[in-house]
């Protein structure tokens, strides 16, 4: 075991830990999830607004949120409808601080790049024969008042289907920014100039390099880069969204895990950004009123897959804390119960431990593959609906099932997870903890 562990750590594992440590993507990663709080806080109002779904239409609190559900969904098109925005700029930052350039500065050039690539434009005027009728047709004359004029920034690639082309803009517009400052093209300011001052006057020439850059590609040559990006990534997104897909993201987290290490931050990396398309997709599905088309955004990963945290281990957890014979059983049941329920693991995965166990790392590897398999087929089947939020990640299963979907049959199906992994678990604990109580009982006649 130790030799096959050494050769993974060597072959797999450390260099995996190195590509999720890579500097770009270690930018996209963190740019991306400092975004998780606003999609976290503004999915609530998407529940919200279509609460009366599942309540009875004669209901006042019904009739009211139905009445205002435009009013109660504008914060959530401020935010994750245009969740792009906001991660270029996490990104931008992250990025300029790797390479101890200001953060800001690295920030708003990678903004500055990405809403280049989104071209403005001019809202269509009433012809002549619509206002001559609109004179004596109040409703069309009212209309005509609310139609926005102008140049208009059309906002669709501003939300998920904007984030490869927004990741690609930030990484181009700061690695510009850090060869200018490396070659030292910049202007400098005498050291009397207050030092905000100073570096606004510093990213002037790499700022205008990429506003020329940027304007010339999207603007002036017209070259759609979001129509081509978008034709690139869409047999990625696609293929994301299979049962295939779910089996490999799902063994390959439990795998890294067995090895001590963080499987989530490895798999979270690359896949974020596709899961990010994904709920956002549902989303707005769900806001039109539209069929919703995706499966396994991450949070059919967080609800039906990893109860408890990493390879399912609730339900390991409760074994522990009801059945063990062993007092070391029972000391890390009491002790990873309150943990497991709020899908924090690491004491069971390095309590018990999981790793390197011969005899627990076989059910955290399978029994999560099981249930995926299992959730998948439910999904499709229409017996729960399909999850259309991110809800915070340390709410209990079945409660964190119901705000992801807005479906309390995804709770029960939550529930029904946790006793299948528990079933499938207890002839693996039943042998990790005979193994346990054994060794006590060897330790104690030995100390007599």
């Amino acid at each position: 075991m130790d030799k096959f562990a050494n050769m993974i750590d060597e072959k797999l594992a450390s260099p995996m830990a190195r590509l999720a440590e890579q500097r770009h993507l270690r930018a996209v990663r963190d740019g991306i999830i400092a975004t998780l709080p606003l999609i976290i806080v503004a999915s609530m109002f998407l529940v919200i607004g279509f609460l009366p779904n599942q309540l009875p239409q004669d209901w006042g609190v019904a009739i009211w949120i139905k009445e205002h559900a435009g009013d109660i969904l504008l914060p959530h098109r401020v935010s994750m409808f245009i969740m792009t925005l906001y991660a270029v700029f996490g990104i931008g930052y992250s990025l300029a601080k790797s390479y101890d350039l200001d953060g800001l500065s690295g920030a708003i050039i990678a903004e500055l790049a990405y809403l280049l690539t989104i071209v403005p434009q001019v809202g269509p005027a009433a012809s002549e024969a619509v206002t001559n009728l609109a004179s004596s047709n109040v409703e069309l004359a009212e209309y005509l008042e609310q139609v926005p004029q102008g140049w208009l920034l059309p906002m669709a690639n501003l939300g998920s289907a904007g984030m490869f082309v927004g990741i690609i803009s930030a990484i181009v517009a700061v690695e510009i920014y850090r060869l200018f400052m490396k070659k030292g093209l910049t202007i400098k300011m005498p050291p009397q100039v207050p030092e905000s001052v100073a570096r606004s006057f510093e990213s002037l020439i790499p700022t205008a390099v990429v506003m020329l850059l940027f304007a010339t590609i999207s603007m002036w040559l017209k070259i759609d880069l979001h129509g081509i990006i978008g034709k690139l990534i869409t047999p990625l997104v696609s293929a994301s969204d299979t049962l295939t897909s779910v089996l490999i993201l799902v063994f390959l987290q439990s795998f890294f895990w067995i090895f001590g290490i963080h499987g989530a931050s490895i798999v979270g990396t690359v896949a974020r950004p596709l899961w990010l398309m994904l709920i956002d997709q549902n989303a707005q599905a769900f806001a039109a009123g539209e069929a919703i088309p995706n499966v396994a955004a991450e949070p059919f990963y967080q609800w039906f897959i990893y109860i408890g945290g990493a390879g399912a281990t609730l339900g390991l957890a409760i074994l522990l804390l009801f059945r063990s014979k062993s007092t070391y059983g029972k000391t890390l049941g009491k002790t990873a119960i309150i943990p497991a329920i709020f899908n924090i693991n690491e004491p069971m995965i390095f309590g018990a431990p999981i790793v390197l166990n011969p005899i627990l790392m076989i059910p955290f590897v399978v029994i999560p593959m099981i249930l995926a398999i299992i959730a998948w087929i439910a999904t499709q089947l229409g017996l729960v609906g399909r999850v259309i939020t991110i809800a915070p990640w340390t709410l209990p299963g079945p409660i964190g099932a119901f705000f992801a979907t807005g479906d309390i049959r995804a709770s029960i199906l939550s529930v029904i997870l946790i006793i299948l992994s528990v079933i499938m678990y207890y002839p693996f604990f039943k042998m990790y903890d005979n193994k346990l109580y054994k060794e006590e009982h060897e330790g104690l006649e030995e100390d007599k």
